[in-house]
């Protein structure tokens, strides 16, 4: 006998897999979409967080979750633009985690921006992002592309959190380079003279600051980190047992095959299926809001039913 949980979890993953066959890779237009894998101008995102709540109304989604890279400097104003408009906005992060040896990301939803824990956790996340920066900087001037941190803050809001996105577009800018994927393949990509990798949170430490804040933790593009299925398969095993509490099942380069696998490893392990096109505007052109290369669909009943799972109301 199922407890309530896990017999409403199963029930889920049954709607869920009739709408993904419906919809989602045969051309439905007709269900609720939602798109929890989005970026602001808070962190690498081109579009302001009031931008994004009207794109996504104008593109007929009826949820978004912004998930901006260590910072949720951007939640509050796309809540309430969100809330003004009819655009549902869940309060999310996505952070980038060191899991022996290797970088993966950390989605957070439904977490309290305002958490003091969340807020501490975060400054010690955005400051190494700051001395990162600064080292790289240095190391650009070396190479002959001299740039200040004035150069990133152009078209930046207020506590924005750099990247090497805008490095990228600082770059392109000042004409050291002739377009955005030349910065990441000669200068600041992996294993490029001037990358400088960062100090990470564990795995662990990732997803308990996400549950102080009240939140759900989620792994990011499980099939971007170049594992075979089955060792993605064994990934999750290891995660669920660190306190995953769920997998980013439908996204933009996820084939109807992976979706499918992913969403029978989720049933297995008992974790939540979630779905986004990590949308960030210009910077990202080629992925849309809510459709991602143009295929991706993802239904309301991700979001309806993890919400009643949890005992929550709108």
């Amino acid at each position: 006998m199922f407890p309530p949980f896990y017999l409403n979890l199963l029930i889920f993953y049954v709607h869920l897999a009739i709408s993904m066959i419906k919809y989602s890779y045969k051309g439905g237009k007709s269900m609720k979409l939602i798109d929890l894998h989005v970026h602001s101008t808070a962190s690498d995102g081109t579009l302001s967080p009031q931008e994004l709540a009207l794109y996504a109304k104008a593109k007929g989604l009826s949820a978004i979750a912004l998930t901006d890279h260590d910072t949720v400097a951007g939640v509050n104003e796309c809540m309430k633009k969100g809330l003004e408009i009819g655009v549902i906005v869940i309060p999310g992060i996505e952070c980038s985690a060191d899991y022996y040896g290797k970088e993966l990301h950390i989605l957070g939803y439904y977490i309290d921006p305002d958490s003091s824990v969340l807020q501490n956790k975060l400054k010690e996340l955005i400051d190494s992002r700051s001395k990162r920066n600064l080292k790289m900087l240095d190391k650009l001037t070396e190479l002959g592309c001299p740039l200040t941190l004035e150069d990133l803050e152009v078209d930046c809001v207020t506590d924005t959190v750099f990247t090497r996105a805008h490095i990228a577009n600082a770059l392109l800018r000042k004409g050291y380079i002739t377009e955005r994927k030349e910065a990441f393949s000669k200068y600041i990509g992996s294993n490029c003279p001037a990358y400088i990798p960062r100090e990470k949170f564990t795995v662990k430490a990732c997803i308990d600051m996400i549950h102080e804040a009240g939140g759900l933790a989620v792994l990011a593009h499980p099939m971007l980190y170049g594992y075979s299925r089955a060792d993605v398969t064994n990934l999750l095993r290891g995660l669920a047992i660190e306190g995953l509490d769920g997998v980013e099942c439908v996204y933009s380069t996820h084939s109807s095959d992976d979706v499918a696998h992913l969403l029978q490893v989720c049933l297995q392990l008992k974790l939540f299926p979630t779905g986004g096109s990590d949308f960030h505007g210009d910077n990202k052109p080629q992925i849309d809001l809510g459709s991602g290369y143009g295929h991706l669909k993802v239904p309301f009943d991700i979001l309806e039913a993890m919400r009643k799972c949890l005992g929550m109301s709108y």
